[in-house]
């Protein structure tokens, strides 16, 4: 008689065996990898009362334009530096999305999460877009690309305390002539930021090195004003245009 194979015995090839290991072994280190890159909480403490002596006047004035304005809830909610508030065709370049323009000049990562709950919460929005640009400028007084990191993950975590869900938007540090030098730190922190939005749900990171770079690899002078630091009406097209294909592309379309 014949013996019938015992049904509750598994036998593993070696190199089925191996190749299961394996992708346990790339599983435990991917996992170890993705938590290494999230980053820690930054201590705000040094800079809040620096922060609110340097920008109380600024932030009071955005605070009365919550008074004063009204939109609607599907706007799209603008916060940052110069960039945005000098942006002053904004309701033109990402119509028909209504804009919600809450920028003030020289702003820092470090006090916008200072101030990120007074920005976020008087408003309803659609998404958040964020821009932020002076954090490294080749100074000694610079954060860390790992900082710059930790401090956009703050802010981060407060616009979730306020709305679970509408997408948030970091449009990455533009490579400006004036602060060229700190290009390498610069790059490093917007690497730093995408990896972070891509382990974090409805969290979009803006590329704009392409658009502002030229083929030598260095900025292109006609899409800055004099100053080779602020955007050129030339430079605003450019960026508007990266910024709106992204929201057409997670919002599909207004």
């Amino acid at each position: 008689m014949t013996k019938r194979p015992n049904m509750h015995t598994i036998r593993v090839r070696p190199i089925v065996l191996k190749a299961l290991v394996g992708c346990c072994l790339f599983s435990i280190v991917a996992a170890h990898q993705l938590s290494a890159q999230v980053p820690a909480r930054f201590n705000l403490d040094p800079f809040r009362a620096p922060a609110s002596k340097k920008w109380a006047t600024a932030i009071s004035g955005l605070e009365a334009k919550d008074r004063s304005e009204t939109h609607p809830d599907d706007s799209i909610l603008f916060i940052g530096s110069s960039s945005i508030r000098r942006w002053n065709t904004i309701a033109i370049d990402i119509a028909p999305y209504h804009p919600i323009q809450r920028g003030y000049g020289g702003a820092k990562w470090t006090d916008v999460a200072v101030f990120a709950d007074r920005l976020i919460s008087p408003h309803k929005f659609r998404a958040v877009v964020f821009f932020v640009g002076n954090d490294i400028v080749g100074g000694q007084d610079d954060r860390t690309p790992d900082e710059v990191a930790q401090l956009f993950a703050y802010v981060h975590a407060r616009v979730r305390a306020h709305d679970a869900d509408a997408p948030i938007f970091y449009v990455a540090i533009t490579p400006t002539e004036s602060r060229f030098d700190a290009w390498s730190q610069i790059k490093a922190g917007n690497t730093n930021v995408k990896r972070f939005c891509e382990q974090s749900k409805d969290t979009y990171f803006i590329g704009t090195e392409s658009i502002f770079l030229n083929a030598a690899g260095k900025p292109k002078p006609e899409l800055f004003v004099s100053d080779k630091l602020h955007l050129s009406p030339a430079g605003y097209t450019v960026w508007a245009a990266a910024i709106k294909s992204h929201l057409d592309s997670v919002l599909n379309g207004p």
